[in-house]
């Protein structure tokens, strides 16, 4: 009995210790998905500790390459966008109408306002440039006529709001209406301007910008007829349309009249003048077409509820 339990200790100790069941993974032996020498072996992933998931995809040279082509790419459309719109629209020029501040604009809507006692109309100039409007009063802007158009817009559908009419299809083309009104009256301008042959200084934009004032007038004209309705609407209308054709006779007066007598054809200059006139006498005639349906359709309605 003795001997053969010694046989079984040195049977034993020749075999080892005993195996115990490993019921956690062994870190000490080598693992097959570890990466040695930062070479990926056989089914193995590439991760090597304290990268995050997507790391080796930004080291990687071919991806690396790809995002460089890729801006590259990105940054030659961005640039042949550019030319192409600068054939069309100078960019430079059209920064010019935005360079305003605050102080400009609130001086420009009090002139546009009340014109009546401002002197000096002449637009300054610094190395036959004209100056910024923030920094002249008189030089056209298209800021105010972009925000005072979408201002317009915005109390076009608080009064057709009003009316229980509102949808985004019916607010949709009013601000069509609108933009094409303006390019009808800008078109029909330059194409007088051309008939008359008139030297004048009057760009494009120019004429953008003084045919978009007139919003500003819409503005105050319909919230005088929502406020108080019919006779408001009357009052605002004719002392904006009075305003807004003072402001243009004194504005247009420099630009499309003749700087001396030779200038152009015989009769040019009382052609000329007239042509001055007519385009401030038009402003009231859109201010009430562009305003007069909407006022009027609440008015009726507040009339018909308090019945």
């Amino acid at each position: 009995m003795m001997d053969t339990t010694y046989m079984s200790n040195s049977q034993a100790r020749q075999r080892g210790p005993l195996q115990e069941p490993q019921l956690f993974e062994d870190t000490s032996q080598p693992n097959p998905y570890e990466v040695s020498g930062g070479t990926m072996q056989p089914g193995a992933y590439n991760l090597q500790p304290g990268m995050f998931p997507g790391q080796q995809i930004l080291n990687d040279p071919m991806a690396n390459m790809a995002m460089q082509y890729g801006q590259s790419l990105a940054g030659h459309g961005k640039e042949m966008l550019e030319k192409n719109v600068d054939k069309y629209i100078s960019m430079s020029k059209l920064k010019y109408y935005f360079a305003v501040d605050t102080s400009y604009v609130a001086k420009k809507l009090a002139l546009l306002s009340f014109p009546f006692t401002h002197q000096d109309w002449s637009v300054k100039y610094h190395q036959d440039s004209p100056v910024a409007p923030r920094f002249d009063i008189n030089a056209p802007d298209l800021y105010i006529p972009v925000m005072a158009y979408v201002t317009y817009i915005l109390i076009a559908g608080i009064s057709i709001g009003m009316t229980g009419k509102f949808t985004p299809e019916v607010l949709g083309i009013q601000a069509s209406s609108a933009l094409v009104w303006l390019a009808i009256e800008v078109g029909i301008v330059l194409l007088s301007l051309y008939i008359v042959n008139a030297r004048t200084d009057l760009s494009t934009w120019d004429v953008i910008a003084y045919s978009g004032y007139k919003y500003v007038g819409m503005i105050i004209v319909m919230i005088f007829g929502i406020i108080f309705h019919s006779m408001g609407y009357w009052c605002a209308l004719g002392y904006t349309s009075i305003s807004i054709s003072f402001f243009l006779l004194k504005t247009l007066r420099l630009k499309i009249l003749p700087h001396s007598s030779s200038d152009g054809f015989g009769g040019g200059g009382t052609r000329r003048m007239y042509l001055t006139f007519i385009i401030a006498l038009l402003q009231p005639l859109f201010m009430f077409w562009l305003t007069r349906h909407l006022v009027g359709q609440s008015t009726v309605t507040e009339t018909t509820t308090a019945n």
